[in-house]
């Protein structure tokens, strides 16, 4: 069975948050404006989204 995944595309910049909001970007892989990264569906990652969900948007659930 396939593990479920996502993907998430950063649209907004960093700065100007606070430092711990940029390092949960870093730890999510996005690096730049407008890159696309594909992650596993889990309750880390979930709340990694919850907490810089200003700054992307979820392009894809599979």
């Amino acid at each position: 069975m396939a593990k479920k995944t996502f993907k998430i595309r950063q649209i907004k910049s960093g700065i100007g948050y606070p430092k711990d909001q940029n390092a949960t970007l870093r730890g999510l892989g996005l690096r730049r404006m407008h890159q696309v990264v594909e992650l596993e569906d889990t309750a880390s990652t979930r709340g990694m989204l919850n907490k810089v969900r200003h700054l992307v948007v979820e392009v894809q659930e599979s």
